[in-house]
């Protein structure tokens, strides 16, 4: 700076010894504080106090701490012609310009308010992705990624980029995805704060539930048409045809398994009139060993439906066929069937207020009803239901019933 003699002013009050000293006056800029009064320090050493003797002309006070009066500074840097403009000068002079912490804040908020433009922009051109970008878990996840705007900025604007792409119809591989989208096979590889990101966005866009672990992550791809592993995602069902394998297997009456692959290579030429689906795998079995080849078609979700269910399902319904669902009289199967009912449209099979006020009354050692309350948009009064009566019907207690429907 003009004025300012810095080699002198680096020997003086530049010094490591100094150091304190010059990071306490810096911090007062920063802040906007006057440069006067004094500053302490605890537990000098005694080369600290050499410093400040040599600094100041004068010996400091003996004691536990090292005091310095900022005042008597700024009037040595003047008097002795090192820093012409004081001790501001001579601090910037050694450090760099200072830049106020409001302006700071000011300027790094501009900053994060621009990073998060791509998702601000996606959120208006897909409203079912508008609360998940604009809210507050979205932002703070965000933050929590990567930490400064600068690395926010390419990470929405990616993750905007993928999830605009999203679902993928028909499904594809989730490297070939990456690399026609972000240019890299590996962009979503896991670990990486654009697949936390991403995996987020998915999860609003799909309404597929909240997990962790590889095959949670393989699922949640899938959802979106994503495919990592097309082997691994399947669904069980009975009697269903429209393929030479499906029509074999309904043949024999006998359960089969379809992976996501299956459905996504080779669709089903037709559906069904009606399709029922169970939750869990004890119905779907018992419907084989009871009516066998004759049973109506059956598919059982086994608990959250699978990116090969909801694939399944979804082209049955588009096939026109009507879906009729049965799953736990709990708050969990309502989670379940809530997830389902986001992504097709089911009407209850056995699955009301009257059916399970039924089942409560005739069944004897239900468990208690536990967790979190669910809502049931199928059948409204069915939720209220299970609040005052307190007790969990699993599928297995309405067996009878269903197998009647099914005869």
């Amino acid at each position: 700076m003009s004025g300012t003699d810095v080699d002198r002013l680096r020997r003086l009050l530049g010094t490591p010894e100094l150091a304190w000293l010059v990071e306490r006056v810096r911090r007062r800029l920063e802040r906007e504080q006057p440069l006067t009064g004094p500053v302490s320090l605890a537990a000098p050493t005694e080369a600290q106090r050499t410093a400040v003797e040599r600094l100041l002309g004068r010996a400091p006070r003996p004691g536990r701490s090292l005091t310095v009066r900022l005042d008597a500074v700024d009037g040595v840097l003047r008097r002795s012609g090192i820093s012409p403009g004081g001790l501001v000068t001579a601090v910037e002079a050694l450090t760099g310009p200072v830049t106020p912490l409001r302006e700071t804040r000011r300027n790094e908020s501009r900053a994060w308010q621009q990073a998060f433009r791509p998702l601000q922009a996606l959120g208006r051109d897909l409203p079912r992705l508008a609360g998940w970008a604009a809210g507050p878990h979205t932002e703070t996840l965000v933050r929590r990624l990567v930490r400064t705007p600068e690395a926010a900025g390419p990470l929405t604007a990616d993750a905007a980029k993928v999830l605009r792409e999203l679902p993928a119809e028909p499904a594809v591989s989730l490297p070939a995805f990456a690399a026609r989208t972000l240019g890299s096979a590996h962009a979503l590889d896991d670990g990486t704060p654009l697949t936390t990101l991403t995996l987020s966005g998915i999860r609003a866009l799909t309404g597929f539930p909240d997990g962790s672990g590889a095959a949670w992550r393989r699922e949640a791809w899938a959802s979106a048409g994503l495919l990592r592993d097309a082997l691994s995602s399947t669904v069980l069902t009975l009697n269903l045809r429209g393929t030479p394998a499906l029509d074999w297997m309904a043949g024999t009456g006998e359960p089969c398994v379809l992976t996501l692959r299956q459905l996504t290579h080779r669709p089903l030429r037709f559906a069904p009139r009606l399709v029922r689906i169970c939750e869990n795998p004890a119905v779907l079995a018992a419907a084989a060993d009871a009516y066998g080849a004759d049973c109506p078609p059956l598919v059982c979700l086994q608990g959250q439906p699978s990116a090969a269910a909801l694939t399944l399902l979804r082209h049955l319904h588009e096939r026109g066929a009507d879906l009729l669902y049965h799953g736990d009289f709990d708050w969990g199967g309502f989670r379940i069937a809530n997830v389902l009912l986001g992504h097709v449209p089911w009407h209850p099979w056995r699955f009301t207020a009257s059916d399970y006020r039924t089942l409560a009354a005739t069944a004897s050692q239900l468990p208690p009803l536990t967790g979190a309350p669910a809502p049931s948009p199928w059948d409204p009064a069915l939720s209220p239901a299970l609040t005052e009566l307190g007790v969990r019907v699993e599928e297995e207690v309405a067996l009878a019933a269903l197998m009647a429907d099914l005869a």
